[in-house]
């Protein structure tokens, strides 16, 4: 995917040529795959709303890496949280007013950690308040700290220290508010400790492709979702969701309600990995409109049928737990 050197997506300008960025900056500096409960931490200090008793007008703005730093040295593409468009209407959400987009290449990698506080950071970027993570590392093999950054900055570096929640989970034991965290969760389908960790819903949003529609020949007609080749999904098997329309009304009165497959559909010999969404109690013709699908509930791993009709069978069980499910919840 190509994009123009700077581009605007709701109120968030994104910079790619750094001759474009809005200077002097307040800025949040890592990763944020995810824009999780850690990241907003981070976020939170260079936000409008807390710089409007400084003495400067500074542009709130994000800075991070494109591609991710662990994709550029392992050479294999990374799975995200949140791809391109999401991370940007995440962080549109929280006020910020800018994102820069630090190209992560050979050139970048080799800077030292000197380099790169006054090449990109004094230089480029003109900061003049910094907010990272406490365990944050920059420059050359990662020998810059936040020790770095304190010295030149002192008390206009902001230093989040390590976030964790209780969940519950095993023998409720605090968990590390984490991206790995995160992944692990969806890994495992555990739905409940992914949404608390990202602070909001985690969901998968995809256009209605066609698909091969054997659902309908069995009475349950399925949208096949092309979703980004770079989004993290959570394990195979079946889910009950809630879905929205997002061509249709942003707020509708009731909330729809579905079961989804994550997997390779190996009852019917499927080929490769899809996701399709099954809406419960509707009717009506999705192709090519955008669905956005939040993943509630786990029901059950993917697994090969006998025959089309016991699959049959086992889609009407999903189809009632993830009714019955709902219903619970209302």
């Amino acid at each position: 995917m190509t994009y123009k050197n700077c581009v605007k997506i709701l109120s968030v300008r994104v910079i790619f040529d750094p001759t474009q960025i809005s200077r002097p900056t307040a800025i949040a500096l890592g990763n944020f795959d995810g824009v999780h409960v850690g990241h907003r931490h981070v976020i939170a200090p260079i936000l409008p709303n807390a710089l409007r008793d400084y003495p400067r007008n500074l542009t709130s703005t994000v800075v991070s890496f494109s591609p991710h730093p662990q994709e550029f040295f392992s050479q294999k593409p990374r799975l995200l949280l949140a791809p391109f468009d999401e991370k940007v209407a995440l962080l549109e959400s929280l006020g910020v007013e800018q994102l820069v987009l630090l190209p992560f290449d050979a050139d970048l990698a080799k800077l030292s950690a000197s380099e790169f506080i006054q090449k990109i950071l004094i230089d480029s970027l003109q900061v003049e308040l910094i907010s990272v993570g406490f365990d944050f590392h920059f420059g050359r093999q990662r020998q810059g700290n936040v020790a770095d950054l304190q010295n030149l900055w002192g008390d206009r570096l902001t230093i989040i220290p390590e976030q964790t929640m209780n969940v519950g989970g095993v023998n409720h034991l605090p968990v590390r508010i984490s991206s790995s965290n995160i992944r692990t969760a969806l890994a495992q389908g555990d739905m409940d400790l992914a949404n608390s960790l990202l602070g909001r819903p985690y969901n998968i949003v995809g256009k209605v492709v066609q698909g091969k529609q054997l659902g309908r020949t069995i009475g349950f007609p399925t949208a096949n979702l092309e979703v980004p080749t770079q989004k993290c999904l959570p394990r195979d098997g079946v889910y009950a969701v809630q879905v929205a329309i997002n061509d249709l009304d942003p707020n509708p009165k009731l909330p729809m309600f579905g079961v989804m497959n994550i997997g390779l559909r190996p009852t019917v010999n499927g080929d490769r990995r899809t996701v399709e969404v099954h809406l419960l109690n509707w009717q009506g013709d999705l192709y090519e409109q955008e669905l956005s699908v939040t993943p509630i509930k786990f029901i059950r791993p993917e697994q090969k049928f006998s025959s089309l009709d016991a699959l049959k069978s086992q889609i009407q069980a999903d189809c009632q737990k993830s009714l019955n499910y709902f219903a619970v919840l209302a």
